[in-house]
């Protein structure tokens, strides 16, 4: 038998309890590869529908109603806990009373039933019962004591048993909280940090087993200080929400949104778990009940999943809706009100969240929003302080709990880097405020801040001593390159960047890594440089997405004054640029992640494999602002059903699903969905550790190389379907017209698409150049820039976000 060692991966895994958490767990170990178990408890009564049927409590289907149940919901749930749809297939579904025996047959256990410790010290008695010796055992749970669950069971139970806090969603949220129990074997959670990290994806934080561990310990006291705060400074609950989310570089939901969404009695219920188990008579108060949740809890006004709490969301007659805001002075809604002030446009202006939060609080120093925001912020940076050694042991793993399970910019001792140690320990002694000794010891000693960085070397304080930062092989950080002088060229929208093994790294860093002429001009000087000097080419970013398009700003302008010859020649760089990347004579990798849309996707197009991250959604969106793909977007999906038809196949067939995809905007759902909506090649892969995705693209341009690479022809023809084929898109467009499905200026799109993705006006199975569809690309573009409805749909989005359909 093989030994077990922290590296050895699991393949098997069970899930007991089938509930949100559960299911969304068992969801993501799916993803990952594994065969997933996911048990329940046998219903005791029947249906109405199963009564019909003549079912009865002993039918198979009936006993494992909540667990099947579960995974039709998972089938359908928007957004997919799956990252295909057939990875369903992975998940069997089964009850406690039948299935339990099979617990033996797997390599870890996952327990995540309700959060009561009564209830999951029973399910792990169950399970002791009939695990292998060597079976891992978590417990999902977001903050009771590890300690606890595992009185009375056995040593080599204990031994094997950890805290899994997974955060909801588990596919969406990377953070997982471990939490070893006082037997529990070192290795054992070796193992499972190695699994959740390199199998699942996850970023892993180890806990100590106190109340609520790090993320939600630091959150909720966050949330209890800015109510706090907001008492004393006579604040709304708009005024707060504008001045604790991005301001703060924290999400968009900030404050009360956040609440409403994660429900006000859960946070109750995490509040009472600190208060009732801390020894500190300041922290049991800091954790006393605000009297505005109690109240609202009372109500039942729990936020979204009641339909109302600190806001609520009113339908509008004919259609539409209006959110509302509470006021909690009078406890009555009203219209949600903008908020602006000086310090609040300062801080939008600002770059970067450290620079956010300095314009924030610095700006004006005697303004009220000013203050209350340094209160809340001094609050939870002394609290922080106070509770390391306490919750976790370093700086690194409270910063990374609370950036990887709140999706904060910067963790406390980051965000105390970026305003400046020194300057705000001065001012909150000046204030009266008691600062952790160990950080008055810390200045003292010569120290300046909390991270320090030498070259590619980041260090991270350590019981009074700076630490270095483990990177795995696998994590190339572009950002840390840069800051070690590799840079090779760039300009204002991309960089070059030297990743070792004579590699070079295209990064775009415009905004919102938009295609401008920058990143263009950048892209025709990197090729021209790696065909001289480097084995190949990456194109890949460390931006929020991948690339959200071409510049639509600017080309609306450039519409709207009629300057048709300037988008003209912006079009011709655009595809110029994406054919250089095609030919050049080096292999090109792609690595995107998040939102890689319209030109995004054409930037990736030409690379000779394309390596999604799980995280990617991917998709030629044109037709949503009244264009098509012209940077070599349908020109590519042409070729695409050509190679699909193959040697005199009929290129219809493998045409009309490309056409339908770009024709009606469709996006991936995750990088492995790419395939579903056709645009997924033979050569391209997707992979789970988002992290890995640039080491990964790296290797694939050197495995081509070491292969003796070959670019594509210039001479390449492509197949067509021809003016038969246009006729035959063109006519399931006006089907839809007649339908009431589209409009007509959605007709008027489609047709121009089928246009050039057929190959115009060439004969069927006529072989073109990529020139010749390149030049019907352009001039339906253009010719589209210049329609009134097309402008109106840019406006629309760049004003709102969002699409219109005119």
């Amino acid at each position: 038998m093989r030994a077990i060692t922290s590296l050895t991966p699991i393949r098997r895994a069970a899930v007991i309890g089938s509930g949100v958490m559960g299911a969304g767990i068992a969801a993501h170990l799916a993803n990952a590869g594994l065969q997933v178990l996911l048990l329940d408890v046998p219903p005791d009564s029947l249906t109405a529908s199963e009564l019909q049927s003549g079912w009865n409590l002993d039918d198979p289907k009936v006993r494992n109603r909540l667990a099947a149940g579960s995974l039709a919901r998972l089938a359908v749930q928007q957004p997919p806990a799956l990252y295909e749809a057939s990875f369903l297939q992975r998940i069997t579904p089964g009850n406690l009373a039948d299935d339990l025996h099979r617990l033996r047959e797997v390599d870890w256990i996952v327990e995540a039933v309700i959060e009561r410790l009564d209830v999951k010290r029973q399910v792990l008695t169950l399970i002791e019962s009939v695990r292998r010796e060597d079976t891992l055992v978590s417990t999902n749970t977001s903050g009771l004591s590890v300690a606890a669950m595992a009185e009375g069971r056995g040593e080599a139970f204990r031994k094997h048993f950890v805290a899994t806090h997974f955060f909801n969603p588990p596919r969406h949220m990377k953070l997982v909280e471990l939490v070893a129990g006082p037997d529990t074997d070192p290795g054992v959670l070796a193992r499972l940090t190695n699994i959740c990290e390199k199998q699942l994806a996850k970023g892993v934080v180890v806990a100590k087993d106190t109340p609520n561990f790090i993320a939600n310990r630091i959150g909720s006291y966050g949330m209890l200080v800015t109510i706090e705060a907001m008492r004393k400074y006579g604040l709304t609950v708009d005024e707060v929400d504008a001045l604790t989310g991005p301001a703060m570089g924290r999400p968009k939901t900030a404050t009360f949104r956040m609440l409403d969404m994660i429900g006000l009695d859960t946070l109750l219920h995490v509040i009472d778990n600190v208060r009732e188990r801390s020894q500190d008579a300041a922290e049991r108060e800091a954790f006393a009940r605000p009297p505005e949740l109690e109240v609202l809890v009372e109500r039942k006004w729990l936020g979204e999943k009641t339909g109302q709490g600190f806001y609520r969301k009113i339908k509008r007659i004919g259609g539409g809706s209006d959110i509302e805001t509470l006021n909690l002075q009078t406890m009555t809604y009203e219209p949600r009100r903008s908020v602006g002030s000086p310090i609040i446009e300062a801080s939008k202006a600002a770059k970067g969240a450290g620079a956010k939060l300095k314009a924030l609080l610095f700006t004006d120093t005697n303004d009220r929003y000013a203050n209350f925001a340094w209160s809340t912020i001094k609050d939870i940076l002394l609290y922080s302080a106070r509770q390391l050694g306490v919750i976790a042991d370093t700086t690194q793993d409270i910063d990374r709990a609370m950036v990887w399970g709140f999706n904060w910019e910067l963790g406390p001792f980051e965000l105390w880097d970026a305003l400046g140690v020194k300057r705000s320990v001065q001012r909150m002694q000046a204030e009266g405020d008691t600062v952790p000794e160990w950080v008055e010891a810390w200045l003292a000693a010569g120290n300046s801040s909390f991270y320090k960085t030498e070259g590619e070397r980041r260090f991270y304080t350590y019981r009074g001593e700076y630490v270095e930062q483990e990177v795995a092989p696998e994590h190339l950080s572009l950002g840390s390159m840069k800051e070690a002088g590799k840079k090779i060229l760039g300009n204002s929208g991309a960089t070059l960047i030297d990743i070792g093994g004579e590699v070079a790294c295209l990064e775009f860093h415009s905004p919102n890594n938009a295609i401008g002429g920058d990143i263009l001009a950048a892209i025709r000087q990197s090729a021209d440089e790696v065909s001289l000097n480097w084995r190949g080419l990456v194109i890949a970013n460390e931006g929020r997405h991948f690339c959200v398009g071409a510049n639509l700003m600017m080309l609306l302008m450039e519409a709207q004054n009629g300057d048709f010859d300037d988008i003209d020649d912006i079009i011709r760089l655009f595809q110029d640029s994406m054919l250089k990347l095609k030919r050049l004579d080096r292999p090109v990798v792609a690595a995107p992640h998040k939102m890689t849309l319209g030109g995004g996707v054409e930037a990736c197009l030409p690379a000779d494999c394309i390596v999604f991250s799980a995280e990617t959604y991917y998709g030629l969106v044109e037709t949503g602002v009244g264009l098509i793909p012209a940077g070599g977007g349908c020109k590519e999906a042409a070729a695409l059903a050509a190679e699909r038809a193959g040697a005199g196949g009929d290129v219809l067939p493998q045409l009309i699903p490309l056409f339908e995809t770009i024709a009606m905007a469709k996006t991936s759902t995750s990088g492995f969905d790419v395939k579903r909506i056709g645009l997924m090649r033979t050569q391209d892969r997707a992979i789970i550790r988002g992290e890995s995705r640039i080491a990964e693209a790296k290797r694939a341009v050197l495995e081509l190389d070491r292969w003796g690479y070959s670019p594509p022809s210039s001479a390449a023809r492509i197949r067509v379907a021809g003016r038969e084929g246009r006729a035959v898109l063109q006519l399931a467009v006006e089907a839809m017209r007649l339908g009431g499905q589209i409009s007509d200026h959605d007709v008027r799109i489609a047709r121009k698409l089928a246009h050039v993705l057929a190959g115009g006006d060439a004969p069927a199975g006529a072989e073109v150049s990529e020139q010749y569809l390149l030049d019907l690309e352009r001039e339906a573009f253009l010719s589209l820039c210049g329609e009134s409805l097309t402008q109106a749909r840019m406006r629309h989005l760049l004003a709102t976000g969002k699409p219109l359909r005119n």
